[in-house]
Formats: structure tokens, C-alpha cells, sequence
């Protein structure tokens, strides 16, 4: 099966936008939103949830008030201000000693010092995944809970669930809405995928964003490919940034230009693909073809140049 992952440095260069249309476009796709943190692929597709399980995203303490004799341990060894002493009365003391769980970062040093034996420390619910249903077919997806670490991990979750369904379907393309930037969940996202497709626009910031994530997609031996989203804004430097990503050893794919149709599209809940033939969804229409003819005979290309030329 085919794998494309579609990232971008930062937000808002129109990821979400190219997946649905993709969707629309790609013959009886496994759709993945692996954005854990900020999903959004169902405000486009309106899945309806087959199956939720929660996530156990990491370790979290919590002390016990009947075993707690507040002798203040705990608090005098927490490194992240996590306790504090304002937890409920056991009858034989007024108050004891409580865990934020939002400040705890599950180190386990206050149960491993807790002469009492007052702290419990396991597994935390830190979000849930689901397997959904979309008029463009299964769709798995996520939402880690707020201030919740581990999203790299509920990353792997997803897409280890989206090649299952692929496979016992017979599906023969997974289509990725990524993460933005370069940290764990974009790692988690692109490795031992098919293709990377590099969503960008033609500014400055998208030009250096864009060096950023194919050097990422480099260093893991992806092939990867480029997408300037709105590329009319500035004509001059989306030539330059093809140019940069051709040394780096990335295919431009296309480009979609600027148009209103998009936001419209947004608004109804739809792809533009689906809206009408208008000049973004033509351009999208192209830009698949291209990535179809790309999956079979994507590498690496050579070391990129050190600057934009």
C-alpha cells in the first residue's frame, strides 16, 4: 500500500484542505488525521465514530488522603510544583496533600519517597482515538487531552490502526493529514512512509519552514515532494522555493493558486474538489495525478545546498 503524509512547517498552509480534496480524489482511500493536538479533518468530512478507546498516554501520581500523614515529602522533592497542600481532611487531619495532574509529569519520585506508601502512580487517561465512517471512507483520528504529553506515541496509535484497516480492506492508499513543524508528532507521522508532501506558501517564513521539513524528511530517507499553496501571492519566490526544493531532491507536485472557493468550501463542510470546478480544485485535481505517478518511483535526491540559490 501507499502511504502519503502531508506536513508543512507551521499551521494554516492548508494541509487539512489538500487531504480532503485527496480524498475526494483517490480511489477508496484509509484516511488518518495524526494533527493530535489540533485535529480538524472532521469539520471537513463529518465522520461518524464506529469505535472510541481512550489513551494511556504516560504515568500520573495521586495521593491518597486516608494514608496521607502530610509530613510534606512529596512537595519538598516535586520539581514541577505539582502538590500542593490543600487536598481533603481523613479525619485525623484537617487537610493533606494533593497532585495537580496537569502539572505532574508522571517522574514518580514522590511515590518512590512516600514512607507511607501514600501515592498511587500508573497509567493516566491522557485522550482517545477513534475509527469513524466519512462519505470518502474509514477514517481514524484523535484528540490527546489539554496540557497532555505523549502525542507522539497517540501519533503511532493512529496510523498503526489506519495500516490495519488498510489492510484487512484491501485498501491500497493511506492518506495522512499531518502535524505541523518538526517535533515528535511529525516524526511519528512521516516514518516509513511512501511519500511526504510539504505543504508551503511563498513568503519568507514558508520558504525557511520548508528547508526545516525536508531536511527532517532527509534525514529519515523519505522521498518527499513540494505543494506551494497560494503561489500567485508572489510569483518570484515560489519559483525560487521549487528550485530550492528540486536541489534538495523534492518533485514540485503543483501549485494552487489563491482562491476564494477554498474558505466557501470550508464553510459548507466540504473539499473544494466537491464544490465546483473552480481554480483551486482544478490545481488539487493536478496535483494528484502528479503524486499518483510519483508513489512508484519516489528517492532520495542529492544533498541539498546549504541556502536558497
Amino acid at each position: 500500500m501507499n502511504e502519503l503524509v502531508v506536513i508543512s512547517g507551521k499551521g494554516g498552509t492548508g494541509k487539512t484542505s489538500v487531504v480532503a480534496s485527496l480524498a475526494a480524489l483517490a480511489d477508496q482511500p484509509v484516511l488518518a488525521d495524526c494533527d493530535v493536538d489540533a485535529a480538524d479533518l472532521h469539520l471537513v468530512l463529518a465522520p461518524r465514530v464506529q469505535r472510541r478507546a481512550d489513551f494511556l498516554g504516560g504515568q500520573r501520581a495521586r495521593i491518597k488522603p486516608g494514608h496521607c500523614t502530610t509530613c510534606g515529602k512529596c512537595e519538598e522533592l516535586c520539581r514541577f510544583d505539582a502538590i500542593f497542600f490543600d487536598g481533603p481532611g481523613n479525619g485525623h487531619l484537617p487537610r493533606t496533600f494533593r497532585v495537580d495532574p496537569t502539572a505532574c509529569e508522571g517522574c514518580g519520585v514522590c511515590a518512590h519517597f512516600c514512607a507511607q506508601g501514600a501515592i498511587e502512580f500508573g497509567p493516566a487517561v491522557t485522550g482517545q482515538w477513534f475509527i469513524s465512517e466519512t462519505r470518502r471512507g474509514p477514517m481514524v483520528h484523535a484528540r490527546l487531552g489539554v496540557a497532555q504529553s505523549n502525542s507522539g506515541k497517540l501519533v503511532h496509535v493512529v496510523r498503526s490502526e489506519a495500516r490495519r484497516i488498510a489492510k484487512e480492506q484491501r485498501r491500497a492508499v493511506i492518506l495522512v493529514d499531518g502535524p505541523p513543524g518538526i517535533g515528535c508528532p511529525v516524526i511519528a507521522s512521516i516514518t516509513g512512509a511512501t511519500l511526504v508532501l510539504a505543504m508551503t506558501e511563498p513568503t519568507l517564513s514558508g520558504e525557511h519552514d520548508l528547508e526545516r521539513v525536508l531536511s527532517l524528511a532527509r534525514h529519515f530517507r523519505i522521498p518527499s515532494a513540494v505543494c506551494v499553496n497560494k503561489w500567485d501571492l508572489n510569483p518570484d519566490l515560489t519559483r525560487r522555493i521549487e528550485q530550492w526544493a528540486s536541489y534538495a531532491g523534492a518533485n514540485s507536485v503543483g501549485r494552487i493558486p489563491y482562491d476564494p472557493a477554498v474558505t466557501a468550501a470550508q464553510i459548507q463542510g466540504k473539499a473544494v474538489v466537491e464544490l465546483d470546478h473552480c481554480p483551486a480544485a482544478q490545481a488539487m485535481i493536478q496535483v494528484w495525478k502528479n503524486i499518483s505517478q510519483t508513489f512508484t518511483h519516489s528517492a532520495p535526491g542529492p544533498a541539498p545546498p546549504t541556502s536558497a540559490p
